[in-house]
């Protein structure tokens, strides 16, 4: 078998490659001995690249067109090894063909939950996962960091330590940015934009080009997530009566439509409704009485005594109480013809036209003795 692969091999003089499967990153083209024919014709592929490798270091990177294999046409050849029978005898490298197309639809996801401080809810725990795509840059940085001598490299030998990076960094961005869960659905394309240009140049030291992470979700844990379902439920809910009364109507209607079944329900939630009704109004007599009670043992407010405004020596003074101007009547800064002023009064008025201050005058007049008589 061995012999006949070698002697197969000899008679192969083109090399080339198409990708059938979707997912191969790196393939080497398979040659007995890695022996290639003086004068093989090389047909590299549009988002293609040919890698030749000699004694395990790059000799050559070859982009799309086809190539015949002498030294005429490619110097670097003469350099691969010294010829033994002349330059026309076969040669020994390794051909490594890229695949430089773009990856899609590469999954990313959090294995664990993410604790974030939120704004409006504090500490919670989140999961988010999406897609992202890549592409092959630097063909000699990608073999020599990621592929290395593999014969066949597929995304799937590299997708778990790219989907820690994205992880990774997706934690320290959505912990730092501030932004309410309730919000984030609205801020995907942003978080993912930034998200790229961040773990970009990461990528690029593989060799590869992050072209695009997208978000397809952030996700609360199962029970947060009923939580929040209920809250949304009570605020569709609106007016919790009317709501009750829809609901009622709602059971009639059923009950009517299927009297077997369906009228005991709707009896039984109207006779529940009916005690429910009675129980508030139960509960309500005794709050009302109580309240009655309570405002009949509390006493009335003090009246507070008017204060007056007083013209003295043509200037307004006061505000004066009743027993503070019935001393200045005895001072005599305060006389029947006086003008005084309260509020709710219109104007200016004399003293003895008010009812709260005739008895003033009235006591001082009576306690007052009349006049010495001359002799």
């Amino acid at each position: 078998m061995g012999l006949f692969n070698r002697l197969f091999s000899e008679f192969i003089d083109v090399i080339d490659w198409t990708d059938d499967s979707g997912d191969t990153m790196v393939y080497r083209f398979e040659r007995y001995g890695n022996e290639i024919k003086y004068g093989a014709k090389l047909i590299v592929r549009e988002s293609q690249v040919a890698v030749f490798v000699n004694e395990g270091e790059v000799a050559d990177v070859l982009s799309p067109g086809t190539y015949a294999l002498e030294t005429k046409n490619l110097p670097i050849l003469t350099t691969l090894q010294y010829w033994d029978h002349g330059f026309n005898s076969p040669f020994k490298a390794e051909v490594y063909f890229i695949n430089t197309r773009r990856f899609t639809d590469l999954k990313w996801g959090t294995k664990q939950p993410l604790m974030i401080r939120d704004p409006e809810f504090g500490g919670m725990r989140v999961r988010a996962f999406g897609t992202y795509c890549v592409r092959v840059v630097d063909a000699t940085k990608f073999i020599r960091e990621i592929a290395g001598t593999e014969g066949v490299f597929t995304t799937d030998e590299i997708s778990d330590q790219l989907r820690n990076l994205i992880t990774s960094r997706f934690a320290s961005i959505v912990g730092g940015s501030d932004i309410p869960v309730l919000d984030m659905a609205a801020n995907y394309d942003q978080m993912g934009e930034f998200l790229t240009k961040r773990i970009g140049p990461e990528f690029g030291e593989y060799g590869l080009e992050l072209t695009k992470v997208l978000i397809e979700n952030i996700s609360l844990p199962p029970k947060v997530s009923e939580a929040l379902d209920k809250r949304t439920s009570m605020g569709m809910t609106g007016n919790l009566d009317e709501f009750l009364k829809y609901q009622t109507g709602v059971a009639m209607e059923t009950a009517a439509q299927n009297p077997a079944g369906g009228a005991s329900e709707g009896i039984g939630m109207g006779v529940g409704l009916a005690m429910a009704n009675r129980m508030s109004e139960s509960m309500a007599q005794p709050t009302a009485a109580g309240a009655g009670a309570a405002s009949a043992s509390v006493p009335p407010p003090v009246p507070v005594e008017p204060k007056y405004h007083v013209v003295i020596e043509g200037e307004s003074r006061g505000p004066f109480s009743v027993s503070q101007l019935s001393k200045r009547v005895g001072t005599g800064e305060l006389s029947p013809e006086s003008l005084v002023w309260t509020e709710g009064m219109e104007g200016w008025v004399a003293a003895s036209t008010v009812a709260v201050l005739q008895p003033v005058f009235a006591s001082k007049s009576g306690s007052t003795p009349p006049p010495i008589p001359k002799a």
